[in-house]
């Protein structure tokens, strides 16, 4: 016999690979953290593996661990404290002022704490990040068993163009060398914020760094109208043209966003090889904007799906954003057909591996890829009957529709409840911080 760690038996499995390969009553094997077998259930194949662990769910959909490939995690604390704004007048007035009040190590810390109880309760198993005090965020998600990209912000803050940029440029440096081989669940990215707030020589000094150490480059790009303009205004270029003349746009670098495209902007980013994060709903609710997502798949850039941070969407629901996803496109588009229920699941999870360049480790199930596998409970009322399981999930299921997470071969989640986590004391903690943020704020 073979030994294997866990075992997984469910109704039905969509695997994500290349082929979209769906496999009716499935039966997949662990070891560590890694899949060692896949494939369609028979007693024989069962009775192959010595399981130390077996979980057997009879109406159930299993997939791969859903890629959110934008976030902001301690900004829960931000959570409904600034809504219905115009961005710039939410950035400016609202959210600036309270991050330099409020964020500390401490805030950081249970903030991440609850968003990684959150995104693993629906059924996230990586996120990519960018906030202050980076070194907290790693500290929950190795705590609580999450895959994160950890993004370094950067901000321009001195006068002197050169002197900033040298200066970012040994952060970034230091910041890799520190966090790149900490924990195979870290993986270190630079990012600096967006071209509005980093010159063109910050950019480009992080940017080649990024690329000495082969890391992920991220920028929020062209999130708002007026955000062009004010590239526009400042350097006579829009925000991808100002970047692609800087060298800055390649297969490494992840733009968030990318709300106002034009269509040589478009051709860009394909020939660039570029990767987009597409941020729907928080897109929707500041009416920012709608990247063309369609017409960029057709273009072949790589596209995953971000929720952004909560003080913008306002959850880490990866499911739910995935309906928005679909809606919002057909609408706009006036086309019911411009995007279906399983193009948008290949967003959440093998695009959203290849967007952050993982894809040969994680965002599908086959065998030798990472464990990050979750099953979607469908013995609830809005799930059934099933006929179509892609459609399912992304116009049916939401977030609290998950039973089981398992990231990097350690289950998660099981039943519904949080095997890593004391999630009462992380709420706790959580009202206590934000008590002090109602009494200044409200």
């Amino acid at each position: 016999m073979i030994e294997a760690d866990i075992t997984i038996k469910g109704s039905v499995c969509l695997t994500m690979d290349r082929d979209l390969t769906v496999i009716e009553d499935p039966f997949i094997a662990i070891q560590g953290e890694r899949i060692v077998y896949v494939g369609q259930y028979s007693n024989t194949i069962e009775q192959k593996y010595l399981s130390k662990k077996e979980i057997s769910i009879p109406n159930s959909i299993i997939l791969p661990g859903l890629i959110n490939t934008h976030t902001h995690v301690p900004m829960v604390f931000f959570r409904g404290i600034a809504d219905d704004l115009p961005l710039m007048e939410w950035l400016n007035h609202h959210i600036f002022p309270l991050e330099m009040k409020f964020v500390n190590k401490e805030m950081v810390y249970w903030g991440a704490l609850l968003a990684c109880a959150e995104m693993i309760c629906s059924g996230t198993t990586t996120f990519c990040d960018g906030y202050f005090y980076p070194g907290r965020i790693a500290r929950a998600a190795m705590e609580t068993g999450l895959r994160v990209f950890l993004g370094l912000g950067f901000f321009d803050r001195e006068e002197d163009v050169e002197a900033s940029a040298r200066a970012n440029a040994e952060t970034a440096k230091y910041f890799i060398e520190k966090w790149q081989h900490i924990s195979p669940l870290v993986t270190p990215a630079l990012f600096p914020h967006a071209p509005y707030t980093c010159r063109p020589e910050t950019m480009k000094a992080i940017k080649e760094v990024a690329e000495d150490y082969r890391t992920l480059f991220i920028t929020h790009l062209a999130e708002t109208k007026e955000e062009v303009e004010i590239i526009r205004e400042r350097y006579g270029l829009t925000p991808v043209r100002l970047l692609s003349s800087c060298g800055i746009l390649n297969e490494r670098t992840l733009l968030v966003h990318c709300n106002w495209l034009d269509q040589e902007e478009i051709e860009i980013l394909a020939q660039s090889g570029t990767r987009v994060s597409h941020n729907a709903e928080s897109g929707m609710k500041l009416a920012s904007g709608l990247s063309p997502i369609p017409e960029l798949i057709k273009k072949g850039i790589c596209v995953g799906l971000g929720t952004d941070g909560c003080a913008s969407n306002n959850d880490h629901d990866l499911i739910r954003e995935m309906g928005s996803v679909a809606y919002a496109h057909k609408l706009v588009n006036r086309d019911p057909t411009i995007i279906d229920a399983r193009q948008v699941l290949l967003l959440a999870t093998r695009e959203g591996a290849r967007a952050l360049g993982k894809e040969e480790e994680i965002g599908s199930i086959e065998v030798n890829k990472k464990a990050d596998i979750i099953i979607i409970d469908t013995c609830h009322p809005r799930l059934q009957p099933l006929y179509n399981p892609y459609s399912q999930i992304v116009y049916a299921a939401n977030g609290d529709n998950v039973c089981t997470t398992i990231c990097n071969g350690r289950i998660l989640l099981e039943n519904r409840r949080l095997t890593t986590l004391d999630l009462q004391n992380i709420l706790k903690e959580v009202e206590r911080i934000a008590c002090s943020i109602r009494k200044e704020k409200l």
